[in-house]
């Protein structure tokens, strides 16, 4: 297939790039960097230079590559996870409205499928697994509630994109090679730093998928009936087991304990909902239509 990858220089942009290659597509990925556009070459990529603010750009750069499928990979996130407040506006807009360019360029130049980078972990608080008939915590605390609308307002627009096969790819936290989540990686140096506490009894429950089994799911979406699939592993962890195994993982000392109300006046009702509310994913839908198949959370067994 011909396939244009939006975000194709970030975290999971490079080994999706890789494993489309890999499989014989013809793939076009679009950056806005000089370093990234050298990186897409050199797997075999086509490269379009093009800011997702320039909509004219993008559907000239879609033209171009006569795409048959458009995947959106856009994100604008810090280095450092501790940054994300300050850079979420930034982030939203660029995947609202640079998004909303590659959206209308996919319509105007004939795009048989679209696939959107969602969230499997802003999902609506409640008990077990939630499937993918669960909507989006838009009612949660409110950095998490600004997340969660702006997921379901992405997910809103790809599934009811007219002519267009849409696809809801509801990722779970990242972990791996150029993730925050690794032995080098920025929120292992907050652990080591002690800067991550166990908050009350960390009951808020994280789903995970590795980023090399985010792009193989992605690259199978290609081919998967339209809607909404949960790419998360089959290891959804409440936060009081899974921080202390990725301490001992990246040789961190334990995580510190502090209850809500101190976490509350010392970071704000996000972090606690993030350790207290979030709800993990089921995968079952993904593994029945595609035979997705994530490796088990690497840091758990330590």
């Amino acid at each position: 297939m011909r396939i244009f990858v939006a975000g194709a220089s970030g975290a999971i942009g490079q080994p999706l790039i890789a494993e489309l290659v890999r499989r014989g597509h013809e793939v076009t990925g679009m950056t806005r960097s000089e370093a990234g556009a050298r990186d897409l070459a050199a797997m075999g990529a086509a490269v379009a230079r093009v800011s997702a603010f320039d909509g004219e750009a993008v559907e000239q750069a879609l033209r171009h590559a006569r795409a048959e499928v458009v995947i959106d990979e856009l994100t604008s996130l810090p280095k450092d996870p501790s940054e994300m407040a300050a850079a979420a506006p930034g982030d939203r807009k660029l995947r609202v409205e640079g998004g909303g360019n590659l959206l209308r360029a996919a319509r105007a130049n004939g795009v048989r499928r679209y696939i959107q980078q969602a969230s499997g972990f802003f999902l609506k608080a409640g008990s077990g697994l939630a499937d993918e008939s669960e909507g989006l915590a838009i009612d949660a605390s409110p950095r998490v509630a600004a997340n969660a609308r702006t997921y379901a307002e992405l997910e809103r627009r790809v599934l009811d994109s007219g002519d267009m096969e849409g696809i809801a790819l509801r990722y779970g936290f990242f972990y791996g090679p150029g993730t925050w989540y690794q032995p080098d990686g920025a929120s292992a140096d907050q652990v080591r730093r002690q800067e991550l506490p166990i908050i009350g009894d960390g009951e808020g429950v994280w789903s995970w998928v590795h980023i090399e089994d985010a792009a193989v799911a992605t690259a199978d979406a290609l081919t998967a009936p339209p809607g909404v699939y949960h790419i998360v592993d089959d290891d959804p962890s409440p936060v009081g087991v899974w921080l202390p195994a990725f301490a001992r993982f990246v040789g961190a000392p334990p995580p510190p304990r502090v209850t809500e109300e101190q976490a509350r006046a010392a970071a704000g009702a996000d972090a606690v909902y993030y350790d207290t509310k979030l709800r993990g994913a089921s995968n079952e839908k993904a593994k029945r239509t595609f035979g997705f198949k994530p490796r088990r959370l690497e840091w758990l067994d330590h």
